[in-house]
């Protein structure tokens, strides 16, 4: 049994784990960074940054001790160094540097995207390769061909906001709270998707990228006036801005949902991934399940806890490019 520790600090969460063969996870701890970050509306680097500073090495050491092992039993120290904030990411791969350094153990650098692609693969029995990966977040919004744990093509990509950006910004104008996601698809449950007839981009015919920003816009617009960014919240009522955020939310979900589809055909696999922290979104789990349902296609998305940023994903990748000997030398470098 090959144990590795995985260590994620890419954005605002300060994550450790153990996890056994890549699958079997032992312990997953994670350091939520919201409350810092809540008064600002988003992620504020320099802060994310000291946060990690100040809380990876108690974070591991609860991760080891929740696992029952020390550095010995480790057999490899994987860490997410690529994409993300440069500050954040240059802490976690110093981190990771020292211990492998002073254990003696193996390093392996985890692409955070592609780690959340491989969320999804933890606790099957086989591989659910070859798919289409879809990793939705706040950072990211993007289309895989996933052919193995070390073997991904990018299909398609956001042109601007990702999903979850435009989540985060949206509530915001709706004074909802942050982080956006939770807190848009709280407001949606009460509300009338259809209430308010925002745009599906699509972009051009057969394009697999995506592009968030004009349905942000139309909120912005609708919720103030054409061309005004204040002044229209405050005569809004309750079951208002419900419907704004509930027939929002469903715009999102299904241009994510036809892309997928779109991935689908294009690709001619017949099974779908999911990962990111806005595929814990009630409503795009739904849709997309009985979108492959009717598309006769697999669809394997991962627990809530592995949805959002954390380090068992991390270490679950790290097994796989571990066993693949794709090895790390100390000259790893923190890529932004």
């Amino acid at each position: 049994m090959a144990l590795i520790l995985g260590i994620e600090t890419s954005c605002d969460e300060t994550a450790a784990a153990v996890v056994a063969d890549g699958s079997e996870v032992l312990s997953s701890v994670v350091a939520s960074q919201v409350d810092l970050h809540r008064k600002f509306g988003g992620v504020v680097p320099e802060i994310a940054s000291r946060a990690h500073i100040e809380w990876l090495n108690d974070t591991i050491n609860e991760a080891m001790t929740l696992a029952g092992v020390d550095g010995a039993r480790i057999d490899a120290v994987a860490v997410a160094y690529t994409p993300g904030l440069i500050g954040s990411l240059l802490i976690g791969v110093t981190v990771a540097k020292t211990l492998s350094w002073a254990w003696g153990k193996p390093l392996v650098g985890v692409d955070h995207v592609e780690a959340h692609l491989c969320a999804a693969a933890m606790g099957l029995p086989d591989p659910p390769w070859p798919a289409v990966g879809l990793v939705v977040s706040g950072g990211h919004t993007s289309l895989y061909r996933v052919d193995d744990f070390d073997r991904m093509n990018l299909l398609g990509c956001t042109t601007d906001d990702a999903a979850g950006e435009a989540f985060d910004k949206v509530s915001s104008i709706l004074n909802l709270g942050y982080p956006g996601g939770p807190a848009i698809q709280q407001a949606a449950e009460s509300g009338n998707r259809e209430a308010v007839a925002f745009p599906r981009t699509l972009l051009a015919p057969g394009s697999l990228d995506f592009s968030f920003s004009g349905i942000k816009t139309a909120v912005l617009y609708h919720v103030h006036g054409p061309g005004k960014t204040s002044g229209g919240l405050q005569k809004l009522s309750d079951r208002q801005i419900a419907d704004i955020a509930a027939s929002f939310q469903a715009a999102v979900v299904d241009v994510l949902v036809a892309k997928t589809l779109s991935a689908i055909e294009h690709t001619g696999v017949k099974t779908v991934v999911g990962g990111g922290g806005v595929v814990a979104n009630a409503r795009l789990r739904s849709q997309l399940t009985d979108a492959c349902d009717n598309a006769g296609v697999r669809l394997h998305l991962p627990p809530l806890s592995l949805c959002t940023d954390n380090a068992a994903m991390v270490a679950g990748l790290g097994y796989h490019r571990y066993q693949h000997g794709h090895i790390n030398g100390l000259e790893l470098e923190a890529l932004a």
